[in-house]
């Protein structure tokens, strides 16, 4: 693994005492989960973790990378992993961390569900599969996670993706065209029992309201 590039924070002085303070899994979730969630009002953005720092919210890839950042800065691999889902639904991504030789996760998102994972799942095909049942849409319970990416080491990418000014499409492609591994293979998504009345009305809870 690189060593963090803190050089490239010289610029930064106060984002990275925020991100130096972040070290461990818990803190750095508890810190996503304090922060207001990016509607994208303005269009889509995928904002380094200097810029989600200084405009204070975060959409779920934003907190995954800024996660990230943080655990690579305290000597972990920044790692991400993408879960996709059907045309009708929205990708996830989550930063992934050991503990040990167990897996665990940091998510920042805005429902009751698809949130923090402690490290004691085996490997990642194990996280990415305590998610399936609680990905579902809210109009009809069809659950739509399909499969999920290998894990993704950002520091692969260099380190600019840590100050950027602009927005980080290029990641964005690079993780959605990364390889990702199939959950459900051919002919099982038409046999999957839909959420129950239940599990609709708790998915519809939110964290933070566009405007606030």
């Amino acid at each position: 693994m690189r060593l963090f590039p803190k050089a490239q924070f010289k610029d930064f002085p106060k984002e990275f005492k925020t991100l130096n303070a972040l070290r461990t899994p818990v803190t750095i979730q508890d810190f996503l989960n304090a922060m207001p969630f990016n509607f994208e009002e303005r269009g889509e953005t995928y904002w380094s973790p200097v810029v989600v720092l200084k405009n204070k919210k975060a959409h779920c890839m934003e907190g995954a990378m800024l996660a990230a950042a943080a655990l690579w800065l305290h000597g972990r691999p920044p790692i991400i992993m993408d879960l996709k889902t059907t045309n009708r639904d929205i990708d996830h991504v989550v930063a992934l961390f050991k503990e040990g030789n167990r897996w665990g996760a940091i998510s920042k998102t805005n429902h009751a569900v698809l949130r923090y994972r402690d490290a004691i799942y085996r490997d990642p095909r194990e996280i990415a599969m305590s998610y399936f049942n609680e990905y579902f849409l809210n109009e009809d319970g069809k659950k739509t996670l399909r499969g999920y990416s290998e894990p993704f080491d950002l520091s692969r990418c260099g380190a600019a993706w840590l100050t950027a000014k602009e927005d980080l499409d290029d990641i964005a492609f690079a993780l959605d065209r990364s390889p990702h591994v199939d959950i459900l293979g051919k002919g099982r998504a038409r046999r999957l029992r839909p959420a129950e009345p239940i599990e609709i009305e708790a998915g519809k809870i939110i964290e933070w309201k566009k405007g606030k």
